[in-house]
């Protein structure tokens, strides 16, 4: 398995919430009224959240009982895939795909071609991207008959998944066998571009791009300049965002000369990737190491912003925000307002997303005086980032020990926006949300309409949220209905 903690921290919870469940409680019937109450408010300004269902098709995939969503992107309103993992009656991980179309869910598909590739039986899908309706890319790793882990990529045109293929070009970048695709971004129908990482012969962990152009997939090459800063050997792209066809940027990580690991940014113009460099600012701020881009999200060629976490000369883990404008990116800086809010120390950008150039909205959490996690967000308006605030409605929902996250949030224009996470109930059961944003205003959170009824066993996650316009959004994760037994969900909010 990929040894890199920054990752993804939804694949630590795929991989307990097999075994965690035991440890709680079912949801009791008077928590689960509650919810059912609060439910009625989804229809927010924007949009309304419907039902969550089981993922269609996962009942018969998910024999040995492990399934989730990883990521969903959405071409159009209405017309999104879903990528994640099930076990089969094997106990072996496969990647699956599934679409949604003009509003409806189909069968959940074993990625085509990984049932060849993935002979060690450990695959997931760990990020999908869609341009247009029926026309995606999705990646992540799988694991071949000699038990090392490789990075794949999969192409869907006009609704139609073709076969999974390695990465070109990984075979001899990833000599130790441990490499994926973290994130994958599409500016146009196939032509898309893939992050990630893989350990060289000597064991180091290395950071990648590849780029794929009208829907055919280039060789990965390791991210330059990287070499120069990864002194230490532990470095990976973590996010990646294109504006258009050839125009993306990628952040991640790297470990320098010190031992300390920093947040880094790489950019592609007109189909070449550029130096790779230290986000500006974050190596006075990261006294400790532990800094990382976490997510990065473009409004425009070269004009993205990205969101990440440093720890500062305390050993306090601080959330931090930086843009780009015009190409150049500026100096990153701790999150306005959670300073205030971050008094039990650790804090962090989860997610960042961006309706138009310079006018963003980034999520995650902090911990407050009682060292409770709980969510926020920060919005950017034409270049400016404004004072952090908890998620509304989340100190009423967020009762138990477990603490809120935000995880993910789309932003479908400037100020219009979905967000999605989980806090912890009265019972320390773990709930899911989804919040809305309308002209500017976040609106109360909820938890995710259906999962009271689906999350029996009380440990739900939510793992991704993507919206094609303001109030059409899909939203994706897992539940546990029993003890020993995770299922794969989805969600769609429609606009009024």
């Amino acid at each position: 398995m990929v040894q890199d903690v920054r990752r993804s921290a939804t694949m630590i919870f795929a991989v307990a919430a097999a075994v965690w469940p035991t440890g709680l409680a079912g949801a009791s019937s008077a928590a689960a009224g509650t919810h059912v109450a609060a439910g009625a408010r989804a229809a927010a300004l924007g949009g309304t959240w419907g039902t969550a269902i089981e993922v269609p098709g996962t009942a018969a995939l998910n024999q040995g009982g492990n399934a989730q969503i990883e990521s969903v992107s959405c071409g159009s309103a209405g017309n999104c895939s879903a990528g994640g993992f099930y076990t089969d009656s094997s106990g072996r991980w496969q990647a699956l795909v599934a679409g949604e179309t003009n509003g409806t869910w189909h069968a959940a598909i074993e990625v085509p071609g990984t049932a060849a590739l993935n002979q060690g039986g450990r695959a997931i899908v760990n990020s999908v991207s869609c341009v247009s309706a029926g026309n995606c890319s999705a990646g992540g790793f799988y694991q071949d008959g000699s038990g090392h882990y490789q990075a794949f990529v999969a192409v869907e045109a006009n609704g139609t998944w073709h076969a999974a293929i390695e990465v070109p070009g990984t075979a001899p970048l990833n000599q130790r066998g441990d490499a994926e695709v973290s994130s994958v971004s599409c500016g146009s129908a196939g032509n898309c571009s893939a992050g990630g990482l893989y350990q060289d012969g000597s064991g180091h962990f290395q950071a990648f791009v590849a780029g794929e152009t009208n829907g055919t997939w280039h060789t990965a090459m390791e991210v330059p300049g990287t070499a120069a800063l990864n002194k230490k050997g532990d470095a990976g792209v973590d996010s990646v965002s294109c504006a258009s066809a050839g125009n993306c940027s990628a952040g991640g990580f790297y470990t320098g000369g010190s031992g300390l690991q920093q947040a880094m940014v790489a950019g592609e113009t007109n189909g070449t990737w550029h130096g790779a460099i230290a986000v500006p600012g974050t190596v006075a701020l990261n006294k400790n190491g532990g800094a990382a881009v976490n997510e990065v999200s473009c409004g425009s060629a070269g004009n993205c912003s990205a969101g990440g976490t440093y720890s500062d000369s305390a050993g306090r883990i601080q959330a931090f925000v930086a843009g780009e404008t015009n190409g150049t990116w500026h100096t990153a800086k701790e999150v306005p307002g959670t300073a205030a809010l971050n008094q039990g120390g650790d804090a962090e950008v989860n997610s960042v997303s961006c309706g138009s150039a310079g006018n963003c909205s980034a999520g995650g959490f902090y911990t407050d005086s009682t060292v409770h996690s709980q969510a926020f967000t920060a919005g950017e308006t034409n270049g400016t980032w404004h004072t952090a605030k908890q998620v509304p409605g989340t100190a009423a929902l967020n009762q138990g020990g477990g603490g809120a996250h935000l995880i993910s949030l789309s932003c479908a224009s400037a100020g219009n926006c979905s967000a999605g996470g989980f806090y912890t109930d009265s019972a320390n059961h773990q709930q899911v949300f989804v919040a809305d944003q309308t002209n500017g205003t976040w609106r109360s959170a909820i938890e995710v309409p259906g999962t009271a009824a689906l999350n029996q066993r009380g440990n739900a996650w939510l793992s991704s949220v993507s919206c094609a316009s303001p109030g059409n959004c899909s939203a994706g994760g897992y539940y546990t209905p029993s003890e020993f037994l995770q299922e794969a969900f989805v969600v769609n909010e429609t606009s009024q």
